[in-house]
């Protein structure tokens, strides 16, 4: 055999069963978000509110300790584990679960219970924290920045309608049951092959079930669903506490998860979930949660999407600075002059606009106005007079003019002047000539306030201190729907995530190294 044909020995490598000694505390590397967060639980956080629902000092089995529980779930959490059984499971096979847990592994009935559990409870620990981040120097209280997420829940999108809709629904599947048993009494005397006559048996079960069901909800719920304008919205008969919302990837049924988050090192100072689309009416219970937070020089940021009148009213009583955009920012900012040329053109799979291009009609910019001799003239060349010269339209001093039908009636440019030349006579055009002297409003002010250099320097960092978290909440942590059902165990989950991100702060900034 020559030297190239030698083969080179090797140590076996085994990777089968073992029983090897581990020192369970020497899991937890110091530096770590498991050893931060064990120590942070059984030297800093007050838990006696916890402690307080076992009754078993004189009878009962032994009950799993609360700092138990919620370190095996918050490590889960960090690790995008939300499953019950797969949190049990992690508890048995993973040695930092182990080690978390005492070796102990509670079964998913005694974690899951514990979750939905967590009431009151879970408000007290949020706070515990944001003292101890608070006591790390980690909240600055300069800008606190408050956005959100539309995220599913456990409920069916398909089972939400309102009660009339539901009532409907109801007539319908009891009008089929009765067709169906009509049927049957029509055919007694022909026999039914077995299986067909079992599957007929068991749809019309099934049928009355889903009525008895409905008539049920009805008989619990004998009001609808209202909004905050007191509109009637839909309901859901699997979780009557979420709602319907659009986002970007379509309607869903769920939960919107409110945060508002400290601009200095990216701690979340408070967290709400509602079962609510609208923006708007979720900007004040979040400010008024943190009030204890805002100090004389902090400020309040957020998208347009909380933006309103009387949202700007309340915030100025309550003498809070706010920065809070507004629609039409972009359109006036010039940074975003040509922010349409990145926006993806629409699949034409999916297009579903009927006829091509629409002409662009005349605009105010077509007609030549001149203020001093107060007149117009249009595209077609003609002179248009004027009707109206103290015209106030939404708070702006205007003045109109309008064409004559002997002019516009036999005009070549109907088609590009009009939007509906077949039924419209005329041409009319308005040209703004400034405000009228009614007081400022708040949106007003808020717009001058925002389209400052130093407002949109300020309002710039709002996209940085909270893109960011929820990008790790979601896509680090694997949160891309809420597992439970109503808005306080929904409102739980969603605090319990964003304790794992502050939690992972403290980590970051050398806590209990």
């Amino acid at each position: 055999m020559g030297v190239d044909d030698q083969m080179a020995r090797y140590k076996r490598i085994d990777t089968g069963l073992k029983l090897l000694p581990v020192d369970l505390s020497r899991q937890l590397v110091p530096g770590t978000f498991e050893h931060a967060l064990n120590h942070l639980l059984d030297h800093e956080m007050d838990l006696r509110t916890l402690d307080a629902r076992a009754r078993n000092d004189e009878t009962g089995a032994p009950a799993y300790a609360p700092a138990v529980l919620l370190k095996v779930v918050l490590f889960a959490y960090s690790r995008g584990i939300v499953n019950s059984r797969d949190i049990e499971q992690a508890c048995r096979e993973n040695v930092v679960f182990m080690a978390l847990s005492g070796d102990s592994a509670p079964h998913f009935t005694t974690i899951a219970g514990f979750i939905r559990e967590l009431k009151d409870e879970i408000a007290d620990l949020f706070t515990q924290m944001l003292f101890l981040c608070d006591a790390q120097g980690l909240i600055g209280r300069e800008m606190f920045a408050i956005d959100g997420v539309k995220l599913p829940s456990n409920a069916s999108k398909q089972r939400s309608g309102t009660r009339a809709e539901f009532e409907r629904q109801a007539d319908k599947i009891e009008g089929e049951v009765r067709k169906m048993l009509e049927r049957h009494r029509q055919t007694d005397d022909q026999p039914l092959e077995p299986d067909l006559a079992k599957k007929e048996s068991k749809r019309i079960e099934q049928l009355q079930q889903g009525a008895a069901q409905m008539r049920q909800w009805l008989k619990d719920n004998p009001e609808d669903r209202r909004g905050a304008k007191g509109k009637v919205i839909k309901s859901n008969r699997t979780d009557n506490e979420s709602a319907k919302m659009a986002t970007d990837k379509g309607v869903i049924q769920g939960y919107s998860g409110v945060a508002a988050v400290d601009s200095q090192c990216q701690v979340i100072v408070e967290a709400q979930a509602h079962g609510t689309g609208s923006e708007q009416a979720l900007l004040l219970p979040v400010v008024e949660a943190m009030r204890d937070l805002i100090e004389e020089d902090s400020i309040v940021t957020a998208d347009a999407g909380y933006h309103s009148e009387a949202n700007l009213e309340q915030l100025a009583k309550l003498n809070i600075e706010a920065l809070i955009a507004d629609n039409g920012m972009r359109k006036r900012d010039e940074r975003f002059a040509d922010q349409d040329k990145y926006k993806s053109e629409p699949d034409p799979l999916y297009d579903k606009s009927t006829g091509g291009k629409k002409t662009r009609l005349f605009g105010p910019k077509d007609f030549h106005h001149d203020e001093e001799s107060k007149t117009c003239i249009c595209p077609a060349g003609e002179f248009l007079y004027q009707n109206g010269s103290q015209v106030v339209i939404q708070g702006r001093e205007a003045v109109k003019f309008t064409g004559a039908q002997r002019v516009c009636g036999p005009c070549p440019l109907r088609d590009q002047c009009l939007r509906h030349p077949d039924r419209t006579p005329v041409r009319q055009v308005v040209f703004f000539t400034g405000k009228t002297h009614k007081p400022e409003s708040h949106t007003d002010r808020m717009k001058r306030k925002i389209d400052s250099e130093e407002g949109r320097r300020r309002y710039g960092q709002r996209f940085a201190t909270v893109e960011p978290v929820f990008a790790n909440i979601r896509h680090n942590k694997g949160l891309n729907r809420f597992t439970l059902r109503g808005r306080q165990k929904v409102d739980t989950q969603w605090k319990l995530f964003c304790l794992v991100h502050n939690i992972e702060k403290l980590a970051h900034h050398g806590y209990a190294q």
